[in-house]
């Protein structure tokens, strides 16, 4: 790029840049960081002053300047990596000559720094610089130090200019981790094999959605990007393994909003001789521990509005939350149908009395579904991969977790039964042909798998994204997600 082209701070840094480079300077990978900030803090943080002298402790560090004051012949800087922040103090006395080189560094250079810990005046924890090496010339400014940055476009389009100057930000992706961590060691501890499955599909499945399609050239063959691991999770369990479990990036070509990234993450889990009642208890233990990990409580303020995780979920059916809700009885599919057209639903000529009532639900039902509640018993007719109940074939062993007015979790006993899913299989086909998009397509391998003996089983499904956005208090997805897909 020619520098002209340049703000006045970049062409600043750009001509630092070469004359650095006329005396020998190549962005050196030679400086051996011995210790993160965090574990001068930890270790030395408490000590006196007196103390800190008489151990005449040495530091080697490595870190970004984030923070900069000239005053003479000193300079203090504040020098931060991924654990933490250090002052840094430079004097004539220690450097001589180079402190004009230290006075023509720039906020967001990277320098390797090597010294004594001492306390300030005002008692700050301080690394007395004796020798110095710069590591990286920053050519681009950080955002300013009181306001940060501000501008959500930036914020999400470049997350490393966010993350380098927002701790909040960084600190969130660290929960993440911690709440995966958690949900990893809660499914190895209960005996579940973690496991990979392919993330490309030559039929798409395992969900209703729409996927995103690609083409393998050495094959001259399409394929769909995994929407769901579901149906190899539980080719799985045909071939022995009783409990395994993949933590799983998918992808749906469907729209963007504030809850909804065309790729996310999802846990999958699948336990053979499972129970509901089982599965349940289960994953409210799951999704507790998650909030506890990044929380002093498992009372929370989500949104500003109050959410308490200490209690048991409660557990209704889906059709008496609608008919309380609308307060009209849905018992036949004569009702069903006169309570939709009463409430001005739209109905598609393909709809069943199933897919109605669900439209009742999301409609009216699942926004005022404020503290965590496992929704049961929804219909067969939008459970293709769920196992009838014994006492009521029009209904499926399923269930859904809400919180905060959206879904976290759908988990159901499993079909086995491979003339009921070649069935189920076939109207899936229909629907597709009728127009529906999201519909699944007829898994012929499947049907082939579950004819060798699948065991009865339970399966889960939980959104890892909305869950660090309860767990942290955030209220778009992009906030959680390092690299969000925009526009």
């Amino acid at each position: 790029m020619d520098i002209k082209d340049l703000s006045k701070v970049q062409k600043d840094r750009e001509i630092k840049l070469q004359k650095l480079r006329s005396e020998g300077f190549n962005f050196p990978n030679d400086f051996e960081k011995k210790y993160q900030i965090s574990h001068l803090i930890e270790k030395f943080g408490a000590l006196s002053k007196e103390s800190l002298e008489k151990k005449n402790e040495s530091a080697c560090n490595a870190g970004r300047i984030v923070l900069k004051r000239e005053m003479g012949k000193v300079v203090f800087m504040t020098i931060e990596d991924s654990s933490g922040r250090i002052q840094a103090y430079f004097s004539k006395n220690n450097l001589d000559k180079k402190l004009e080189e230290i006075k023509d560094l720039d906020l967001g250079d990277i320098i390797g720094i090597e010294g004594v810990l001492f306390r300030t005046k005002t008692d700050e924890l301080t690394i007395e610089v004796k020798d110095f090496k710069l590591l990286t010339k920053s050519l681009n400014p950080m955002p300013e130090k009181h306001a940060g940055l501000t501008d959500i476009e930036t914020i999400y389009r470049q997350r490393y200019v966010d993350l380098m100057s927002n701790k909040e930000s960084r600190d969130i992706f660290i929960k993440r981790n911690k709440i995966v961590q958690s949900i990893r060691k809660n499914l190895e501890e209960a005996g579940f094999l973690e496991v990979e499955t392919p993330m490309m599909h030559p039929i798409p499945g395992g969900a209703n959605a729409k996927p995103f399609k690609t083409h393998h050239n050495a094959l001259d063959k399409e394929l769909f990007l995994r929407i769901a691991p579901e149906l190899y999770l539980k080719r799985l369990l045909v071939g022995g393994f009783d409990r395994v479990f993949e933590i799983n990036r998918n992808f749906r070509n469907e729209g963007i909003s504030t809850i909804h990234n065309p790729e996310f993450t999802m846990l999958e889990f699948y336990e053979a001789y499972g129970t509901l009642e089982k599965t349940s208890q289960f994953v409210q233990k799951l999704v507790q521990d998650s909030i506890a990990a990044v929380n002093d409580s498992l009372l929370i303020t989500y949104e500003d509005k109050e959410l308490d995780f200490s209690k048991d979920f409660e557990i209704k059916s889906l059709k008496d939350l609608v008919q309380e809700q609308i307060e009209m009885s849905l018992d036949t599919e004569e009702q069903i149908f006169k309570a939709a057209k009463h409430k001005g639903m739209k109905i598609k000529k393909e709809w069943g009395w199933g897919k109605v009532l669900l439209e009742l639900f999301e409609e009216h039902v699942e926004k005022e579904l404020w503290n965590p509640i496992f929704v049961k018993d929804y219909p067969y007719e939008v459970s293709p991969l769920s196992r009838r109940k014994d006492d009521d074939q029009d209904y499926t062993d399923r269930i859904e977790l809400f919180i905060a007015g959206r879904e976290f979790a759908n988990f159901f006993c499993e079909l086995n039964d491979p003339t009921d899913q070649e069935e189920r299989f076939k109207q899936q086909v229909k629907q597709k042909d009728s127009g529906d998009e999201e519909a699944m397509l007829y898994d012929d391998d499947y049907i082939n798998a579950l004819k060798h003996g699948m065991p009865p089983a339970t399966g889960v499904g939980l959104g890892i994204d909305r869950l660090v956005m309860l767990a942290t208090n955030k209220s778009s997805i992009r906030d959680v997600v390092l690299f969000p897909t925009l526009k």
